[in-house]
């Protein structure tokens, strides 16, 4: 489907009449309406539509159940975008949360289409006055990019298609790209992305992209690239490879946040670094027991090659930090302990600024993004001790797995104020109000607000 927003009502636009705790009559329809409603036992459940007839035969309008409001999504409106019928709409009363509401229709219309043919219906939507439409459209572009990047499978996101991707962002935007690739990592002091990566077709890499005023204040931005992990010689099951062409979901996650920012034009001086490698197995592969040497000069002991994002983000993060900006962010597909903690949808952050962990907190509750801090718990850092290495990239017990990859990537970043850490999903494994089964974005709106309000002046 396709979804356009208009700055004003058309003569044919029809309402919508939004409907939560069975309150038709606050939902704005006039009496007729109203009762057509309750003829047909409409209560306002949840995602539930119901088209209302006008007297000439045609639709006159269609009401749309929010459910209970206490327990209504914040995105709702996401599944009306599918539902509708084609034509002009507007909101019969002003939805609580207008902004919201406009971002749902945008983000529920969203459609990977890219391998298959899907019939397409067009709808257009009345903004409500109060909105700002084009940071909605921000918003749900940066999205988009993200979804689209994490959906599209490894035999065509590889290392050479990220870069190609992070490019044509770039000129959009008139950033600069610089790429450090193959046999050059090991001369630009990059070893462990070169490590992780070599045993891949296509070259390991670290995107390198700027943008802004070199004046402003500096971010940075750091999203794993892994773009499909067989685990490499620990090698995963038939069942752990299936969704691993999200392993870049950091990456895709971090170029959606990136096009978010170039199109507000924060003042900010953005920089987005992304080490694009596959983990995959040949002779030259990376083993159980090698020590890798690090950017840091920290030496790694390989305890597992399955745990080769943090590897990766390691030598990536220790280049941004070595300019010490402001303020890092790193965005990572990392462990599967953060799905067992807090589940596909509820993602983990870690930070030890407690201002920064406040307005992200903060940010994710405004926006409707959701984000829940956990702790560096510094006592864990023995756990990745290692006999033979300055720290091993896994402990021997299991325990606490988001912790310690957490824990890990903090050693790499010492003179940066500030940085957080978001161990994401990139993925949606059942439909949602706002979104359909597949790649997504997470915790980026949030982010975004946050940097708006730090340096948006």
């Amino acid at each position: 489907m396709s979804l356009e927003l208009l700055a004003r009502r058309s003569r044919a636009s029809r309402p919508v009449y939004l409907v939560s705790d069975e309150a038709l009559a606050d939902s704005g329809a006039d009496a007729r309406a109203c009762g057509w409603a309750r003829a047909n036992g409409f209560k306002g459940e949840e995602g539930a539509l119901l088209t209302v007839p006008g007297e000439d035969g045609g639709l006159a309008g269609a009401f749309y159940g929010l459910g209970k409001s206490e327990r209504a999504h914040p995105l709702a409106t996401g599944r009306l975008a599918r539902a509708l019928p084609a034509g002009d709409w507007h909101f019969a009363a002003p939805p609580a949360r207008p902004d919201l509401a406009v971002l749902g229709l945008l983000l529920g219309s969203y459609v990977f289409d890219r391998y298959r043919a899907v019939p397409r219906r067009a709808l257009r939507f009345a903004v409500p006055a109060e909105v700002d439409a084009d940071a909605v459209r921000r918003s749900a572009d940066g999205v988009r990019l993200a979804r689209d990047l994490v959906n599209t499978p490894a035999s065509d996101m590889g290392p050479d298609a990220l870069e190609a991707a992070v490019r044509t962002l770039a000129r959009r935007h008139k950033a600069s790209v610089a790429v450090t690739r193959g046999e050059a990592l090991l001369k630009k002091n990059l070893p462990m992305i070169h490590a992780v990566g070599r045993a891949a077709a296509e070259a390991p890499r670290l995107i390198d992209m700027s943008w802004g005023p070199k004046s402003a204040p500096r971010v940075t931005l750091v999203g794993k690239g892994v773009c499909f992990d067989t685990g490499g010689l620990d090698i995963k099951p038939a069942s752990g490879m299936l969704l691993m062409k999200k392993d870049m979901g950091g990456a895709a996650n971090v170029l959606g946040l990136a096009a978010m920012v170039m199109a507000a034009r924060l003042p900010v001086r953005l920089r987005v670094l992304v080490p694009a490698v596959e983990n995959a197995i040949a002779g030259n592969a990376f083993r159980p027991g090698d020590v890798l040497t690090s950017r840091k000069g920290l030496t790694v002991e390989i305890g597992n090659t399955d745990a080769e994002g943090r590897l990766v983000l390691a030598d990536a993060l220790a280049l941004a930090d070595e300019e010490a900006p402001e303020l890092i962010v790193d965005m990572a597909t990392l462990t599967g302990a953060a799905r067992v903690a807090l589940g596909p949808d509820l993602p983990p952050f870690y930070t030890d600024d407690e201002a920064l962990a406040a307005d992200l907190a903060e940010a994710a509750d405004a926006v409707a993004d959701p984000l829940w801090r956990m702790p560096l718990w510094r006592p864990y850092e023995a756990r990745l001790r290692s006999r033979v290495a300055d720290i091993g990239n896994v402990t021997s017990d299991g325990f606490a797995g988001s912790v310690t990859a957490a824990l890990f990537l903090r050693r790499f970043v010492e003179k940066t104020p500030r940085w957080a850490h978001l161990d994401i999903f990139a993925w949606n494994p059942n439909e949602r109000p706002h979104a359909p089964v597949g790649g997504e974005a997470q915790g980026i709106r949030a982010i975004e607000r946050v940097l708006a309000r730090r340096y948006g002046g």
